[in-house]
C-alpha cells in the first residue's frame, strides 16, 4: 500500500476492475429484489457542469447503498439527444447536428465515467437513433388511428424571415430571437396529444405518489387545473350582428353574471373578424394582436388593449345589450376565445373598463364594501353575498351558483361543467433535429399514418440547417412519396415532434434497450418499473414529469407496462450556486469574472469583504451567490477538479455540502477540506497496514476503554444507516464517518485487540463510505484483506450490544452551572445517580452552607441540584 493518496491511480484501478467484472451490468433475476434508480438523462451539451455531477453523484450514492441492501440494482445512463440547442450549433459551427451531437456523447460519456458512477452502460439509450424514435413513431401511428393524436390548427408565433414557428422564449420584444423580424400569429395545421383525457387521472393518481415532495405535487395540481364553472351563452343582437347565433363564454364566478358590462373577443375570433370587414382601423389592430405572443405569461404582463366593435351581444338573464370588443388579452385557444367582462370583480377588467371608460357594476358585497373604486384592491375579486342582483341578491357564491344555473337552463342558454387548464399538448415542431412525424398526406386519403413495415421514418444526419425553416420542407427526396393506401403521389410530413416525447418514455426503454419487437418488452417492463427512485431538478416539476405521467398511461392502455405511474419515489436536487464577481461598463452593462480569476479578502468570520481581479490587481465588484451559469461566469469546470483532487474528493465535497434538496454553495476550502478527509483516512489505513492485519477481535475480553471505541464504529454505523437509506441525508452519514474517525485516530493500537478493533473500525469506515467515494474504498477494502470487492459487500449491520453502556458520565450543575461529573452504573437507579451526586467532592463545596431545595435528574444526561 503506497504511502500517499494517489487519486489518480487507485481511480483508474477501480474503474479498470470494474469494466473489466462488467461488474454494473445487470439482468433481470427472478426472485430477488429489484431496484431501479434514475437521474434525468442529460442533453449532450458538450461539458458536464456541476449540476449534473451533483444529480448524478446523488443517483450513484442511492444505487450503490441499495446494492449493499442486497437488490438487484439497475442504473443506466442515455442522452436527450435531439432539440434545438444542436441547430444553433450546428449553424453557428457549421457542421451537421447529428456529427456535433455524436461528439459531444463521447466526450460526456468519458466525464461521466471519470466520476465512477455504477452504470450499466449496455443499456445507454440515444433518442436521435431510429432504433429509439422508431418506436415513438409507432406508437405516434397507433393513438393517431384512436383519435389521442389529432391535427387541427393551432395559433403560434411565425417569424416570416426564418419561415420558422418561435416558441414563447425566442419572442424577444416581439421580434424573432434570430431574425429581429416582427412576429406574427399565425393559424397552422399542428399535431396534439389529448392530454386532457387523462387530466382526471393525472389530478387524481398524484394522491398515490406518496415519495413525491408535496410542492411538485401541487405545481402538477394547479397545472392541471380543474375548477367547476359555467358555460354561458350571449344571444347575438341581430340588428348589429346580422345573424343568430350565441356568443359562447366559460367562467368559474357565473356569480357576478348580473355585474357583466361587456364581452372580450380574442382577434381570431369570427366576430372579430366580422367587425373588421370594413374597419381599417380595428383590422389593424387585429393585425397588431396577432403578432403578439401566445403565452399566457406574456398576456397577463403586457399592456391591457382593446377597440369597440359595432356588434352588440344580449344579457343572457336581463335582455340588456352588451358591447363587443375586441382585446389583446383573450387567447383564441384558451376557452372559447372569450370573456365576459364583469370589472368590479376581476381586476384585468377592471384595468380595461377605467381605461377605456366601459361601465363598472358592482355586484358582490366584500370586506371592502359594497362599492368597488379605483384603485383595485384584492378584497373586490373576494367571494360573497349577491346585491345589485335582483332575484339574486342575498344569496351567497354556492346558492347563487345554483340558481343563476337553474335560470339559464330555462332559457337554454347555459350550462355548469367542469374545466381544466390543462391544454391538449402540441407536439408539431418546423424544426429539422427531432424525430419525423410519420404521417404521409394524400390527396384522396387525407393524413395517412405510416405502416408499421415502413417505420422507422428517419431523419437524414447529413444536414446543416441555415435557419429558414426546416430543411425538410426543402428536399423532395425526403418528402417526395406514394400513399401507404391508394398508391398515388403524395408528401410526407415535415414537421418533427417535440423533443419532450422521447424524455417522456426513455425510463421504460431502459428495460430492454435491444428490444427489437415493440416499444418495450413488456416482460422487462414491469420486472423493473415504476423506476423507485428519480432524482433531478426542481424546472421539471411541471412538463417533463406531466408528459411522462401521461405516457405511462397511455403505455398501460396499450398494453405496454402494468402500472399507473411511472416514478415511485421523486427527489429533486437543489441548485448549485457560486460566488459572483463583475465591473460595471460604461454603457451600464456588467463584466462578470470567474471565481477562479478572483483573489478575495474575508473578515474573521469568513465572510468575502473585498474582491480584486487576480490579473490586474483592481476590485471588482461582489455579486453575491448565484446558480452557476454561463451568463455569471460563475461555472467551475467539474473535470478540473477531478483532474485537480479526484472523482472521490469531487463527490465527498457534492455530498457533505449541504442535504440533495437544498442548494450547494460551491466552496474551494469545502473542497481542500475533502481531499484532507480522504488522505486522513488513506494515512490511518496505511498506517494499520502497514504493520500486519491483526486476528480476530474477542469481543468478551474487551475493556472499557475498548468497548468506548467499540460503541463509536457502531454507533457511527446507526446513525449513517438511518441517514442514508432512509432519509438520504448524506451530508449527517458523511459528518459521522468524521467523529468516527476522530476516535480511531485516537484509538490505542499496542494490543492485539486495540488493532483488532482498529480494523473493524476502518471496514466501517470503508463500508459506510463506499456508496459515496467508490474508488479510494475498493482500494481500502483489498488493503484490508478483504476477500472479493468492496461493491459485493454487504452494508455494515449494527451490533446492539456494542450501544449497550455498563457506566454512564453525567454532567453535575449547581444553580445551573457546571460543577463537576460523575460516572455511574448504567443501571444505576435515580436514587443512587442523586446520591452519587450529593457525594460529590465539587457539588459539596458549592453547596457548603446553603440548603438544597431540589434535585433534577434528566436520566443519562445530568444532575442539577438547587440550592440556597
Amino acid at each position: 500500500m503506497h504511502e500517499q493518496y494517489l487519486p489518480r491511480e487507485i481511480e483508474a484501478a477501480a474503474r479498470s476492475h470494474w469494466d473489466a467484472q462488467k461488474s454494473f451490468v445487470v439482468s433481470e433475476q427472478p426472485g430477488k429484489d429489484t431496484f431501479y434508480c434514475l437521474s434525468m438523462f442529460p442533453y449532450p451539451s458538450g461539458k458536464l457542469h456541476m449540476g449534473h455531477v451533483r444529480n448524478y453523484t446523488i443517483g450513484d450514492v442511492i444505487a450503490r447503498y441499495q446494492r449493499m441492501q442486497g437488490k438487484n440494482v439497475l442504473q443506466p445512463m442515455g442522452w436527450d439527444a435531439f432539440g434545438m440547442p444542436a441547430e444553433n450549433a450546428a449553424m453557428k459551427n457549421k457542421v451537421a447536428p447529428a456529427k456535433w451531437t455524436y461528439e459531444n456523447i463521447d466526450y460526456m460519456k468519458t466525464q461521466l465515467k471519470s466520476l465512477g458512477l455504477a452504470i450499466d452502460w449496455t443499456r445507454e439509450v440515444t433518442t436521435c437513433k431510429p432504433d429509439y424514435y422508431r418506436w415513438e413513431q409507432w406508437l405516434f401511428t397507433r393513438l393517431f388511428e384512436k383519435g389521442i393524436i389529432y391535427r387541427k390548427n393551432g395559433t403560434v408565433n411565425w417569424d416570416p424571415v426564418d419561415q420558422t414557428v418561435l416558441a414563447n422564449e425566442q419572442v424577444i420584444d416581439g421580434r424573432g430571437w434570430r431574425s429581429g423580424a416582427l412576429i406574427e400569429k399565425r393559424e397552422i395545421p399542428m399535431y396534439y396529444f389529448k392530454i386532457t383525457a387523462y387530466a382526471e387521472e393525472l389530478l387524481q393518481s398524484l394522491d398515490e405518489l406518496d415519495g413525491w415532495p408535496e410542492q411538485v405535487k401541487t405545481m402538477q395540481r394547479n397545472w392541471i387545473g380543474k375548477s367547476r364553472g359555467m358555460e354561458i351563452s350571449f344571444p347575438y343582437d341581430a340588428a348589429s350582428i346580422g345573424s343568430e347565433g350565441a356568443l359562447k363564454v366559460f367562467t368559474t364566478r357565473p356569480d357576478t353574471l348580473m355585474g357583466a358590462t361587456y364581452v372580450a373577443v380574442a382577434a381570431e375570433h369570427p366576430l372579430a373578424t366580422l367587425a373588421a370587414q370594413n374597419n381599417p382601423e380595428l383590422q389593424a389592430f387585429i393585425d397588431e394582436c396577432k403578432r403578439g405572443g401566445v403565452a399566457e405569461a406574456d398576456i397577463a404582463t403586457q399592456e391591457k388593449k382593446g377597440l369597440a366593435t359595432a356588434l352588440r351581444v344580449q344579457h343572457p338573464l336581463s335582455g340588456e345589450l352588451l358591447p363587443v370588443w375586441v382585446a389583446n388579452y383573450v387567447l383564441m385557444n384558451y376557452g372559447e376565445g372569450a370573456v365576459m367582462a364583469v370589472p368590479a370583480h376581476d381586476e384585468r377588467d377592471f384595468a380595461f373598463a377605467h381605461k377605456y371608460g366601459l361601465p363598472v357594476k358592482s355586484v358582490i358585497r366584500t370586506s371592502a364594501g359594497d362599492e368597488t373604486p379605483a384603485p383595485w384592491q384584492d378584497a373586490y375579486g373576494e367571494h360573497g353575498q349577491l346585491i345589485n342582483s335582483g332575484l339574486f341578491d342575498g344569496l351567497d357564491f354556492d346558492g347563487a351558483f345554483d340558481a343563476i344555473e337553474v335560470a339559464l337552463q330555462k332559457k337554454n342558454l347555459g350550462q355548469s361543467r367542469v374545466q381544466f387548464r390543462l391544454r391538449d399538448w402540441g407536439i408539431s415542431r418546423q424544426r429539422y433535429w427531432g424525430c419525423p412525424i410519420p404521417i404521409i398526406h394524400c390527396d384522396s386519403c387525407g393524413d395517412v399514418p405510416v405502416p408499421e413495415d415502413q417505420l422507422p421514418v428517419v431523419l437524414p444526419e447529413d444536414v446543416v440547417p441555415d435557419g429558414a425553416g426546416s430543411p425538410l420542407a426543402r428536399m423532395p427526396e425526403f418528402y417526395q412519396c406514394s400513399c401507404p393506401k391508394c398508391g398515388a403521389p403524395a408528401k410526407r410530413e415535415t414537421d418533427t415532434m417535440d423533443t419532450f416525447v422521447e424524455s417522456s418514455w426513455y425510463y421504460a426503454r431502459y428495460a430492454s434497450p435491444q428490444f427489437d419487437q415493440g416499444m418495450v418488452d413488456p416482460a422487462a417492463a414491469n420486472h423493473w418499473l415504476p423506476v423507485d427512485q428519480y432524482i433531478g431538478g426542481i424546472e421539471h416539476a411541471i412538463l417533463h414529469l406531466l408528459y411522462a405521467r401521461f405516457f405511462h398511461k397511455l403505455m398501460r392502455d396499450e398494453g405496454l407496462v402494468s402500472s399507473n405511474e411511472p416514478f415511485k419515489n421523486l427527489l429533486t436536487q437543489g441548485m448549485v450556486v457560486a460566488d459572483t464577481y463583475y465591473r460595471t461598463l460604461e454603457n451600464g452593462g456588467k463584466d462578470w469574472f470567474n471565481p477562479a480569476d478572483v483573489e478575495v479578502e474575508r473578515d474573521a468570520k469568513a465572510k468575502i469583504i473585498g474582491a480584486r481581479l487576480k490579473s490586474d490587481g483592481l476590485p471588482v465588484e461582489i455579486g453575491g451567490t448565484e446558480k452557476m451559469s454561463k451568463s455569471k461566469n460563475n461555472g467551475v469546470d467539474p473535470q478540473a477538479m477531478i483532474d485537480a483532487y479526484g472523482a472521490d474528493t469531487c463527490r465527498l465535497f457534492m455530498m457533505f455540502a449541504s442535504p440533495p434538496d437544498a442548494s450547494l454553495e460551491w466552496s474551494d476550502a469545502g473542497v481542500e477540506g475533502a481531499s484532507r478527509f480522504l488522505r486522513r483516512v488513506w494515512r490511518l489505513a496505511h498506517g494499520h497496514v502497514s504493520t500486519g492485519l491483526p486476528g480476530a477481535l474477542d469481543v468478551a475480553a474487551l475493556n472499557d476503554e475498548q468497548k468506548a471505541v467499540r460503541r463509536a464504529i457502531h454507533l457511527a454505523i446507526k446513525q449513517a444507516s438511518s441517514d442514508v437509506g432512509q432519509h438520504h441525508k448524506f451530508n449527517t452519514a458523511i459528518a459521522q464517518v468524521m467523529t468516527l474517525m476522530n476516535v480511531l485516530e485516537k484509538a490505542p493500537s499496542a494490543s492485539a485487540q486495540d488493532r483488532a478493533l482498529i480494523q473493524e473500525g476502518l471496514e466501517a469506515v470503508t463500508l459506510l463510505l463506499a456508496p459515496i467515494t467508490p474508488h479510494i474504498c475498493h482500494e481500502l477494502w483489498q488493503r484490508l484483506g478483504k476477500v472479493g470487492a468492496v461493491i459485493d459487500a454487504a452494508w455494515p449491520a449494527v451490533d446492539e450490544s456494542a450501544l449497550v453502556q455498563d457506566s454512564l458520565t453525567l454532567v453535575v450543575q449547581v444553580n445551573g452551572k457546571l460543577r463537576g461529573q460523575i460516572e455511574v452504573p448504567a443501571s444505576a437507579s435515580r436514587e443512587d445517580v442523586e446520591a452519587a451526586a450529593r457525594g460529590n467532592e465539587n457539588v459539596q463545596r458549592f453547596t457548603e452552607g446553603q440548603t438544597i431545595r431540589k434535585v433534577i435528574v434528566v436520566p443519562g444526561k445530568l444532575v442539577n441540584i438547587v440550592a440556597s
